[in-house]
């Protein structure tokens, strides 16, 4: 389907679901953004759960967003639950202003939801020359070190800085994969890979129905677990949201708003080494893109080189939607 021709329906399919033609447009363009990214299980087939807890006023599609000053570089803003995109994309843009304004921005998030990849919005503050740090927490899903029960989400940790061209954006779960390649993977029937997760008895599993009802695997074992109850900490307990395995997953639980949190830090480089740092970051990259290779690699990329290529590679392409997806878009237009 044409890129332009899938705007216009999903913007009709929120605007139907009660949200502004604004807010609408913001939500269309990263989901749609996630497809071109071939990141796709955070693109289309989250579409329905997201109108379905629109439906259930679980989400609130005319939020009453309130940001308050506690000085020139920080801020706290309330998203009234409003769905992730959009308090998010408020939240990256005021981080940004505050860094631009005092050399650093640090803006917490609460009672917000689920708001794609946090690679969105580490984007938009490296383009305006900053580095960045975009902390959200999720749903349970990982069992912390030495516990057999999940309690941490695969909450993401991301990291952007400024390169001069193509950006440098680390965005990674603290799960072995994310949550949503084994929803994915269960919507259309797949397997998903061996010892990324465990069944309900603790065997290690491919089955993606079996790996919902259990847990997942952390990275690099209790290392996963500990930046796993970092994140918890910075973008749940810091920021006033649920925490410690009380966020609710946005597929299964509707007794509740997510009250999800997000953290984000912009930091103007420019503070500490002037305009030598691009150079300096140049610098540091081309040293290591000159390493010996290792057996069966052409070339070394740094974080974000591989999807700002997928980006580019899809852009001008027509976004091919599985029937199952175009169907429950069908649906959802027709409420």
């Amino acid at each position: 389907m044409k890129k332009s021709i899938l705007r216009s329906r999903i913007i009709q399919i929120f605007e139907k679901h009660k949200l502004s033609k604004k807010h609408s447009k913001v939500c269309a363009d990263y989901l749609i953004k996630a497809e071109l990214v071939e990141a796709r299980s955070h693109g289309l087939t989250r579409l329905k759960m997201y109108c379905e807890r629109i439906q259930k006023k679980l989400i609130n599609p005319k939020p009453k967003i309130k940001i308050k000053r506690i000085s020139s570089s920080i801020s706290y803003i309330d998203a009234d639950n409003s769905i992730g995109f959009i308090s998010a994309d408020i939240g990256i843009y005021q981080a940004i202003k505050n860094a631009k304004n005092t050399g650093l921005g640090l803006v917490a998030v609460k009672k917000s939801g689920h708001f794609g990849l946090s690679s969105f919005y580490a984007e938009q503050a490296v383009k305006k020359n900053l580095i960045v740090f975009c902390f959200t927490n999720a749903p349970p899903a990982l069992a912390p070190y030495g516990a057999r029960k999940s309690l941490f989400g695969t909450n993401p940790i991301c990291f952007g800085a400024p390169v001069g061209k193509v950006p440098f954006i680390l965005d990674t779960s603290t799960s072995m994969i994310n949550r949503g390649k084994i929803r994915h993977a269960n919507k259309f029937g797949k397997k998903i890979p061996y010892g990324v997760a465990l069944n309900k008895f603790g065997k290690i599993t491919t089955n993606a129905k079996e790996a919902l009802k259990g847990t997942q695997l952390p990275i690099a074992g209790f290392k996963g677990s500990g930046l796993a109850w970092m994140v918890d900490i910075l973008s749940g307990v810091l920021t006033g949201s649920s925490h410690g395995g009380k966020t609710k997953d946005p597929f299964d639980d509707f007794s509740g708003p997510q009250n999800v949190g997000h953290l984000f830090i912009t930091i103007d480089p420019k503070i500490f080494i002037g305009k030598r740092y691009i150079q300096e970051m140049k610098k540091n990259i081309r040293l290591i893109k000159r390493l010996p290779k290792a057996k069966g690699f052409s070339s070394i990329l740094y974080p974000g080189e591989r999807k700002n290529k997928l980006y580019k590679k899809n852009l001008n392409r027509d976004i091919s939607i599985p029937k199952k997806i175009l169907q429950e878009m069908d649906e959802l237009n027709a409420i």
